[in-house]
């Protein structure tokens, strides 16, 4: 089996953490770059990652995810929030994005004109336009889970919170809004039997 097959079997949504065992820095240092280089719809990069270690802080928003006990038990907790309002048309920051790629001014005013067409019915809607950031989280997420299990270092992504009331503890600017959560550390209890479909009730070939 190849060391990513292997990785994968042992990844698992983890709900024991072992609150006395920390990740060391440097790996955990790698897996934010995982994040950071992972793809997104344009290239646009819409995910801002919160860590949070202050006991107090963690507390607070242990109550608004459902007192789960991985929220104070991990290692190390990652909120992806998405910057909605960069990613608008139009915006300075969507045509650095794509400036960046050292294309000439015609080139990123056509690329301007796709994304506007693309994200108009979009971004027309708040709600629409907060599910395509969060999308593009759970692509670094899946790769820094992925990634995390590498190093035998487990994570358990949870999307059990009151949205609102965390937004409100973490106080976000206006136009950011929380998409989901990631808890990182070591397993204090062994893995359960991992289920999943076979893979011929999964893929059909046309």
């Amino acid at each position: 089996m190849s060391e990513f097959l292997e990785a994968m079997a042992f990844r698992h949504a983890c709900k024991v953490f072992d609150a006395e065992k920390q990740i060391p820095n440097e790996q955990f240092e790698s897996i934010l770059e995982v994040g950071r280089i992972s793809p997104s719809s344009f290239g646009m990069e819409p995910w801002r990652l919160i860590v949070v270690r202050n006991p107090n802080l963690r507390k607070a928003l242990k109550s608004a995810c459902w007192n789960q006990n991985q929220i104070t038990e991990c290692s190390e907790l990652v909120i992806f929030t998405t910057d909605n309002d960069a990613v608008r048309s139009d915006t300075p920051y969507v045509r650095t994005m794509f400036e960046r790629r050292g294309l000439p001014a015609e080139a990123v005013d056509a690329y301007m004109g796709v994304y506007k067409n693309y994200l108009a019915p979009i971004e027309a809607d708040e709600v629409l336009l907060e599910n395509w950031t969060a999308k593009q989280c759970y692509i670094a997420l899946a790769n820094m889970m992925t990634y995390a299990a590498t190093l035998k270092i487990d994570t358990c992504p949870i999307e059990g919170f009151d949205k609102e009331e965390v937004e409100a503890i973490l106080d976000l600017e206006y136009g950011h809004s929380v998409a989901v959560m990631c808890a990182f550390g070591y397993r204090l209890k062994a893995q359960s039997e991992q289920k999943r479909l076979d893979l011929k009730q999964m893929v059909e070939y046309r």
